[in-house]
């Protein structure tokens, strides 16, 4: 296992990925992370569906108008999902889980990119949410937050450079 510190600067988006299929392992091991993520009064108010079949990995990919195309050459699509009844908090829930998703990922050596569903629309103006929930029989109180394409890197990306980092953005006591 690598260091947080070395962890989060080597974690970057993957949206090239190879053919090869994700090991149920290294799944589990995904998913195992995801659900011990931290959540709002404990309330854990997240749930997730993965979905390797190539037909339903292409039908997600154009569920919104720009930007879920990845999802199509995913060997894995963890759909990400909140439950408001469960929780008011399910948008932070859901979103610190699949921040864990994308971490656990990294240290498996796997790519992983997070897709915005929430909020969306594709390209007829429809709502992306309704269409992944009507794409994988979604139940309606269940909200969509991402989808987190997952699987082999087929490409290499550099670190995070340091010096970019925009520290004007931290702010200390007062705002300055």
């Amino acid at each position: 296992m690598k260091d947080f510190s070395e962890l989060i600067t080597i974690r970057r988006s993957h949206r090239k990925f190879t053919e090869e299929p994700v090991s149920q392992h290294d799944l589990r091991m995904v998913m195992r992370a995801a659900l011990m993520a931290p959540s709002s009064k404990g309330l854990h108010s997240y749930e997730f569906l993965t979905v390797t079949n190539r037909d339903s990995l292409q039908a997600l990919s154009s569920c919104k108008a720009m930007g879920a195309e990845l999802v199509a050459g995913a060997a894995t699509a963890i759909v990400v999902l909140g439950n408001p009844e469960v929780s008011d908090a399910w948008v932070e829930d859901a979103s610190v889980a699949a921040t864990m998703i994308l971490l656990q990922a990294e240290d498996l050596g796997l790519g992983a990119c997070w897709v915005q569903v929430r909020e969306r629309k594709d390209q007829d103006g429809r709502d992306a949410e309704t269409n992944v929930r009507q794409l994988l029989g979604i139940p309606d109180g269940m909200r969509v937050l991402c989808i987190v394409a997952l699987g082999h890197k087929g490409s290499e990306r550099k670190p995070q450079n340091e010096e970019r980092l925009k520290w004007e953005k931290l702010h200390t006591e007062t705002w300055s």
